[in-house]
């Protein structure tokens, strides 16, 4: 799969983020910290490692998969037929979402450092939104960074949940929700 990947990043490399693919520890990880929803919304799906994870994971949990590159949305849909894949931008896919029934999950991959500024600015804008309509919903997120993947309005708190050392580069999971 680094292949289609690959050809992202050339083709769009401040959306895509990433060379590799997210391991399987990686995204085994990011499954893991997502267990508990009744809907999970993956935003940066690429080539699918987290997804199936999710699906491992949570068997039978509707997943909503979120990529803006058209070869990796299609690519994402032949391998899950049973995910509603969408071609669009995260922000306009969280703000479509209404008020869902449950607990709701955003599972990120998005590489929030390289994003230009106007789609980082709106996304994380969305993103906030979403999670502070809500104190049952939370957004799982990983990161190369050693810190926080962005600061968070007041009324949002970040966790760092572990460490996936068996990742190229190694990553952090954090998770932002409302504080307990």
């Amino acid at each position: 799969m680094p292949v289609q990947l690959l050809l992202s990043m050339l083709r769009a490399p401040a959306s895509t983020g990433a060379v590799l693919p997210s391991s399987r520890a990686l995204a085994t990880a990011m499954a893991r910290t997502a267990i508990g929803a009744d809907l999970i919304v993956e935003l940066g799906a690429g080539t699918g490692p987290v997804t199936r994870a999710l699906l491992e994971q949570m068997p039978g949990v509707p997943l909503i998969a979120v990529e803006l590159q058209p070869d990796l949305a299609q690519m994402l849909q032949r391998r899950f037929p049973e995910v509603d894949v969408r071609l669009a931008p995260a922000d306009q896919v969280i703000d479509a979402l209404g008020e869902p029934e449950g607990v709701v999950v955003l599972v990120s991959s998005l590489p929030f450092r390289s994003l230009p500024r106007p789609v980082r600015s709106e996304t994380i804008a969305s993103i906030c939104r979403f999670l502070l309509a809500d104190p049952q919903r939370r957004l799982v997120q990983f990161t190369y960074q050693p810190r926080a993947p962005f600061r968070p309005p007041p009324g949002l708190r970040w966790h760092r949940r572990m460490s996936v050392w068996a990742n190229t580069p190694p990553a952090g999971v954090w998770e932002l929700c409302a504080p307990t």
